[in-house]
């Protein structure tokens, strides 16, 4: 699964699953562009411990996207794009502001949405190109208080099929992984009791590894995935999303 030579865009790679992702595609070979919105610092060390290179840019903004994208287009082509940006706002539906909805879709859609638009257009000139879109167990599955999360992932793997089918013949691959349960710090701030219920419900009765999703995203990334495209791989430990 060598990358060497390849471009990649990583979004939200100053931590979590994101940062596994830069690292593992960096360690491949590839030169990673690690995007970060806040965590300067954080998004340094990643860039710093590969051939990377950190960017500032809030991909809920078309500004964002195209920052990115322009970094990218400095290193001479765009041969890898990881969508792994994405938020939440929980709540029940029934609470939920247009504010919070918004905000969940403008991140974990509307990113995916214009990143996925720019780097086709760079992709069909090389007629190659893998794009990887980070979506959840939760777009699958559902989750109570998680409609705009939820919703979010789930349009995400339909508009990655979608734009398989549109892509195959151009020889560019678009597909999702969507993790479960991953021991991340956005799950070390849950309430530990909601842990150990997520835990029961899974049959290797633990969370996943950052890495676990990362070395995922490495195979579709890389050639040896070539014949694969318009898929949604689900890494949830048996959950059965």
């Amino acid at each position: 699964m060598d990358l060497t030579s390849k471009v990649a865009i990583v979004t939200g790679a100053s931590r979590g699953i994101g940062k596994a992702i830069a690292l593992e595609l960096g360690q491949a070979g590839a030169t990673v562009i690690v995007n970060y919105n806040r965590n300067a610092e954080a998004a340094e060390a990643v860039a710093s411990s590969i051939n990377g290179i950190a960017i500032q840019a809030d991909v809920s903004t078309e500004a964002g996207c195209q920052a990115l994208i322009a970094a990218a287009n400095e290193q001479g082509s765009l041969d890898i794009l990881v969508n792994n940006a994405g938020i939440t706002r929980d709540g029940l539906m029934v609470r939920m502001s247009d504010d919070d909805w918004n905000d969940v879709l403008n991140t974990n859609l509307q990113s995916a949405f214009r990143l996925c638009r720019a780097a086709t257009e760079i992709m069909m000139r090389a007629r190659s190109g893998s794009i990887i879109n980070i979506t959840s167990v939760s777009g699958i599955r559902g989750n109570a208080g998680q409609a705009n999360y939820a919703a979010s992932k789930a349009a995400v793997a339909a508009m990655s099929i979608s734009l398989a089918k549109e892509m195959g013949r151009r020889g560019i691959r678009v597909n999702c992984v969507a993790p479960g349960f991953v021991a991340t710090d956005m799950v070390d701030a849950m309430n530990p009791k909601i842990v150990e219920g997520a835990k029961a419900m899974i049959p290797m009765r633990r969370l996943a590894e950052p890495i676990e999703i990362a070395k995922v995203v490495r195979f579709l990334a890389s050639d040896d995935a070539s014949y694969v495209t318009g898929q949604q791989w689900s890494v949830d430990g048996g959950l059965g999303g």
